[in-house]
């Protein structure tokens, strides 16, 4: 793992979107893995500043949200649909015919992972995968459990979890569904590069497993160690419990 240390979130935020930037320069037609939650929220506000400076070109990109929650349409203030249009889709020149997204309102949630699997594997597979971690270090939705699934999938999401998400759903957790879309972990695996940003001293002791522990369903992120390509962007306080950092 390649990690980069910023003093503050918002400079771990900025080095992220101009990361993003620079892919997008080099392969205009990159095949973009994105994620939700307050973690990527000042990267995406980056980009729609850079994008509004002339500074990046989102026109021949496409993109695949890693997760959705389950029995809630795209219209519903707490679809991952409505963040993304919200943080940054409304603001750039996507297309939107290279947008994708789980439908957490499909009446066959099992049939609507398969296709979201198939839709990924017709577009080349992902080029560079962005994402979060949770407080109990998942990625996507994938949660601590004795075993990881494979491909996209549906996931009952542990109270930690909803609790993270309550603010989507009006700072009620037992309004957060208790069922999710994800991609699976070899889904993102299989990606050719990851980036995960992590800011915040709540994050350091999941960022430390990640980087230093073993390999652990219950600690889905460990599981980045395998990867080939991965960057974390970290700020002083999230990096705080790996050797050498201080918050």
């Amino acid at each position: 793992m390649e990690l980069k240390i910023f003093d503050r979130a918002e400079d771990a935020a900025i080095a992220l979107a101009k990361r993003i930037a620079t892919a997008l320069a080099e392969h205009a037609d990159l095949v973009l893995g994105l994620p939700t939650g307050r973690s990527p929220i000042a990267a995406y506000a980056e980009l729609r500043r850079m994008h509004a400076a002339g500074e990046i070109d989102f026109s021949r990109a496409s993109t695949f949200n890693l997760d959705e929650f389950a029995g809630i349409g795209a219209a519903h203030t707490g679809s991952f649909r409505r963040f993304m249009d919200e943080h940054l889709f409304d603001a750039v020149n996507v297309d939107r015919a290279r947008v994708h997204f789980l439908d957490g309102s499909a009446a066959d949630l099992d049939a609507e992972c398969d296709r979201y699997e198939s839709e990924i594997e017709r577009a080349g597979g992902i080029d560079l995968q962005l994402l979060g971690i949770g407080a109990n270090g998942h990625i996507g939705f994938n949660e601590p459990g004795d075993e990881l699934v494979a491909r996209t999938h549906r996931v009952i999401l542990h109270e930690v979890t909803r609790r993270e998400n309550a603010a989507l759903f009006g700072g009620r957790p037992e309004n957060v569904p208790r069922e999710a879309l994800s991609m699976g972990m070899a889904t993102i695996l299989k990606t050719r590069r990851i980036v995960l940003i992590a800011t915040g001293e709540r994050k350091a002791s999941c960022v430390e497993r990640t980087v230093r522990g073993p390999l652990t369903t219950r600690l889905p992120a460990s599981f980045l160690q395998t990867h080939r390509h991965v960057e974390l962007f970290l700020d002083r306080a999230s990096a705080s419990r790996l050797p050498g950092c201080r918050a």
